[in-house]
C-alpha cells in the first residue's frame, strides 16, 4: 500500500511526464507546419530544404516502386555497423589510454586535432580513396564517431573519484581490479551517453547518394 503522499507524488510525476511528451509533440507539429508554410510562400528555397509534402510524396513514390524498404534496410544496416564499430573501438582505445598515461599524453593533441577536422567535407576524398561503397560509409562514420567516443569515455575514466581509487589501492587492488571493479561501473552513464551520441553521429556519417548505396 502506498501512502497518500506517495500516490500524490506518483500522480504529479505522471502529469509531468505527460506534459513533457505533449510539448515535444506540439513543438514538432509546429515546426512541420511552419516548414510547409515557408515552403508554400517561397520564403525558403524548397529545392534545398524540401517540404513535408515533398517528403511524403517521395516516400509514397519509393513505396510504389518497391524501393522504400530497401533504402531503409540499407541505412539501418550501415548505421548499425558504423555504430557498433565506433562504440567498440572507441571504448577499447579509451581504456588503453586510461591504462597507459604515457600513451595518452602522446596522442592527446592528435586526438584534439582529429576531432576538430571537418570530417563531412572529407567525404569526396574518402570516396576517391576507398571507392563508392559501404567501406567508404563505414570509414566516414568512424571518423565522425570514433574520436569523440575516445575523448568522452576517456575523460569520464579520468574523472573517476580519486578517493575511491586510493581506497582500492590501500586494499592492494591492482590496476585490473581498479578498472573492472571501479572505473567501468563508475562510468556506466558516460558510456551510455557515448552510445546516444554515436547513434546520431553514425547517421550523420552516412555518405551522400553514391551508386548502389543510394540513401534517401
Amino acid at each position: 500500500m502506498f501512502s497518500n503522499e506517495h500516490k500524490l507524488y506518483l500522480k504529479k510525476l505522471k502529469i509531468n511526464n505527460f506534459l513533457i511528451r505533449f510539448f515535444q509533440v506540439f513543438i514538432l507539429i509546429i515546426i512541420i507546419i511552419l516548414w510547409q508554410f515557408l515552403a508554400d510562400k517561397d520564403l525558403i528555397n524548397s529545392f534545398i530544404t524540401s517540404s513535408p509534402k515533398e517528403v511524403i510524396n517521395t516516400i509514397i513514390m519509393l513505396h510504389s516502386n518497391n524501393n522504400l524498404y530497401q533504402h531503409i534496410w540499407t541505412t539501418i544496416y550501415e548505421t548499425l555497423i558504423s555504430f557498433s564499430l565506433g562504440t567498440f573501438l572507441g571504448c577499447i582505445i579509451a581504456s588503453i589510454l586510461w591504462w597507459n598515461k604515457f600513451v595518452f599524453k602522446v596522442v592527446d593533441p592528435f586526438l584534439t586535432i582529429l576531432n576538430s577536422l571537418p570530417k563531412v567535407a572529407l567525404g569526396p576524398i574518402i570516396i576517391i580513396w576507398f571507392g563508392a561503397g559501404i567501406k567508404s560509409i563505414i570509414i566516414m562514420s568512424l571518423l565522425i564517431s570514433l574520436i569523440i567516443t575516445i575523448i568522452n569515455v576517456n575523460d569520464g575514466f579520468n574523472k573517476t573519484d580519486e578517493n575511491k581509487i586510493k581506497l582500492l589501492r590501500s586494499f592492494k587492488a591492482n590496476k585490473s581490479q581498479i578498472f573492472f571493479k571501479l572505473i567501468l561501473p563508475y562510468n556506466y552513464k558516460t558510456i551510455i551517453n557515448a552510445l546516444k551520441i554515436n547513434i546520431s553521429m553514425s547517421l550523420i556519417g552516412l555518405l551522400p547518394p553514391v551508386g548502389e548505396n543510394f540513401i534517401v
